[in-house]
């Protein structure tokens, strides 16, 4: 399947349309941004592996039952999927207290949470993405109900126990991450977007290496090599 028009440009991909107007092309692009796009950079092969390591953990999630909009990966920059209608709402699933959560609320950086966190921002660049609560969402029209937000945050916790799983069999720590979903054809909510270190906080579990974006944020170097060893543990799991 080819692609036949740009539909959207984004901080890290090109979304375009197909002939089939049921299936979109992400084009995973090679450029960094950070602080809402503030602080930029282009890391080559960046997207080849982004789109790899999001390749495989669809297609993990899909073994356990997970819906989402993935269909195949096409080349290395290039990935098939479903088309489907976004829900504006950032879906931020945290496992260990870092960034945001420590600086906002004075928790001390890597305390593990008594339990799973499940926020919500409101997916809106002008706005700098603001933290949402269920009224809020309501309000903004960004889902139909109460239930469909409950729905959304019993996925996002079912989708971090079976990542916490598969990344601890690599040696790697799932500290947070961002989410998005969309609706099908069906109107059905399905997971969309990647599934990537530029959306994962990683750490190496025996070492507390930082292995994600946060190399890039905070100006450590080593990006690239640390999404190859991530996609490296991925390859040779189970082995």
């Amino acid at each position: 399947m080819e692609k036949t028009k740009l539909l959207y440009e984004g901080k890290a991909k090109k979304i375009w349309e197909t002939a089939n107007k049921d299936f979109l092309i992400s084009e995973f692009k090679d450029s960094l941004t950070a602080f809402n796009g503030e602080k930029k950079s282009e890391e080559e092969g960046k997207g080849a592996l982004n789109n790899a390591i999001s390749a495989a953990l669809f297609e993990y999630l899909e073994s356990k039952g997970i819906p989402s909009h993935y269909v195949k990966m096409i080349d290395k920059d290039n990935m098939l999927h479903k088309r489907a209608e976004v829900i504006l709402i950032e879906v931020i699933v945290r496992n260990i207290a870092t960034g945001s959560l420590s600086r906002n609320l004075g928790i001390e950086d890597g305390t593990v949470l008594p339990f799973t966190l499940v926020e919500f921002d409101y997916k809106n660049d002008a706005l700098g993405d603001p933290k949402l609560n269920d009224q809020h969402a309501l309000i903004l029209e960004l889902v139909k109900s109460t239930d469909e937000l409950d729905y959304i945050r019993y996925m996002a916790r079912k989708i971090n126990k079976f990542l916490q799983e598969f990344y601890s069999e690599l040696d790697l720590k799932l500290v947070d991450f961002k989410l998005e979903f969309g609706r099908d054809s069906n109107d059905n909510i399905i997971l969309i977007d990647e599934l990537s270190p530029d959306n994962f906080r990683l750490w190496d579990a025996k070492t507390n290496e930082k292995m994600d974006k946060d190399r890039f944020r905070q100006g450590l170097g080593g990006l690239k090599e640390a999404y190859e060893e991530v996609l490296n543990r991925i390859q040779n799991r189970g082995q």
